[in-house]
């Protein structure tokens, strides 16, 4: 039951106040909350509505949201503890800001910390991602699993260096010449975990952790058959604080992955 209504509320929050300002905003509907990050009037109208209307769904929960974090990092702090909603009311707002489609409205179930379901709506297509720990992962309703994964040469896979330290970015490119590709990422997370399920890429790196970037995406790739984990191999968690993503199409090729494009030069 619950899965089914937060799905339907993303959707109607979506049609609310995000949609009707895609490819419409005015120069006062966004600003710049820190160097090199935007949040718009529909990051902003999409938090509250999901602020105010997800605990009604499941009593004695809250709800922590980006834009919040932003105003009181404090926030955070109790990440760990009781029923948490963690959301993500525009991932991706760069994306959103110069009318790319590739933007997501993402939330998170969290239990003591742990994820427990996990949701992700692509607005501009009408996709939703959903999964719950132990029962799987569904895209628009099929249960979906990851495929097989290629050979080294015909990997593709992102790598976002805007945060990654340059001894790692060096390191990663070296060592992953021989693939099909790298890209530099769709910068929107509810994105990319999405698209390794689906075999349009086979891994991705991240540096920064941020609970409502990763929890989401982490927790799909994860019952869809994938594996994500921090650089040495440790599980991602959203209480956590820590730097480095490695996501993988399988558990296999993440290993694969861990040993030959981080191995020193």
């Amino acid at each position: 039951m619950l899965i089914e209504q937060v799905s339907d509320l993303l959707r109607e929050v979506a049609a609310e106040v995000v949609m009707p300002r895609f490819r419409k905003l005015a120069e006062s509907d966004v600003r710049v909350k820190s160097p090199g990050e935007e949040v718009t009037i529909a990051d902003e109208e999409a938090e509250r509505l999901l602020n105010l209307r997800l605990p009604a769904l499941l009593p004695g929960s809250r709800v922590i949201g980006e834009e919040a974090v932003s105003a009181r990092p404090e926030l955070l702090q109790g990440l760990g503890e009781g029923t948490v909603f963690v959301v993500d009311p525009v991932d991706g707002t760069a994306n959103f800001v110069k009318g790319s489609p590739c933007f997501s409205m993402m939330v998170t179930l969290l239990r003591e910390g742990e994820p427990v379901a996990a949701w992700m709506l692509s607005p501009a297509t009408g996709t939703l991602h959903v999964a719950e720990r132990g029962s799987g992962a569904w895209i628009d309703g099929e249960r979906v699993r990851v495929g097989q994964a290629p050979q080294w040469s015909g990997l593709r896979g992102g790598v976002l260096t805007r945060f990654l330290p340059a001894e790692t970015t060096a390191r990663v490119q070296a060592n992953g010449r021989d693939l099909a590709a790298i890209t530099p990422g769709m910068h929107c997370a509810g994105e990319e975990y999405p698209a390794i399920v689906r075999g349009e890429q086979h891994f991705v790196v991240f540096w920064r952790g941020l609970p409502w970037d990763h929890a989401p995406g982490t927790l799909f790739l994860e019952e869809a058959g994938g594996r994500a984990a921090r650089f040495d191999g440790r599980p991602y968690k959203p209480a956590e604080q820590g730097f480095g993503i490695l996501a993988a199409q399988t558990a296999e090729l993440w290993d694969e992955l861990q040993r030959r494009l981080f191995a020193e030069i």
